[in-house]
């Protein structure tokens, strides 16, 4: 069983930066695919950015290319999602989630497909 703890949400003026941090407990995931999502009032859960196990592939929803970066740290247990050039819609919940594929074959999953999912963190950006 992995426990995912995102941290690092908050309030920020449009233009702005956070760096959103998901920490892993209970087991090292560094043969799983991690993604962020998120989640607007009123709206469906949406896809943001995912990661390969090795780090070395990235993917990212149309909506934040070139503004948000993922990263991850195996050794920490942790995975980043650093956000640049915030926009008042991105203002969201924000959640990380694990697939325990343990390969990288079809990344980036489906987000039926991941296994464990934190609570989530908000996110709130005034314009």
């Amino acid at each position: 069983q992995v426990q995912l703890v995102e941290s690092g949400g908050g309030l920020v003026q449009a233009g702005g930066s956070l760096r959103l941090s998901c920490a892993g407990f209970g087991r090292a995931f560094i043969s799983y695919i991690m993604g962020w999502f998120r989640q607007a009032p009123g709206q469906e859960r949406e896809f943001v950015a995912a990661i390969s196990w090795s780090g070395g592939r990235a993917y990212y929803a149309d909506s934040v290319k070139g503004r948000i970066s993922i990263s991850r740290d195996n050794a920490k247990n942790t995975v980043y999602l650093q956000m640049n050039s915030l926009k008042p819609e991105d203002t969201a919940v924000y959640y990380c989630a694990a697939d325990r594929r343990g390969s990288d074959s079809g990344f980036p999953p489906r987000m039926g497909e991941y296994d464990y999912w934190g609570q989530g963190t908000q996110v709130t950006v005034s314009s």
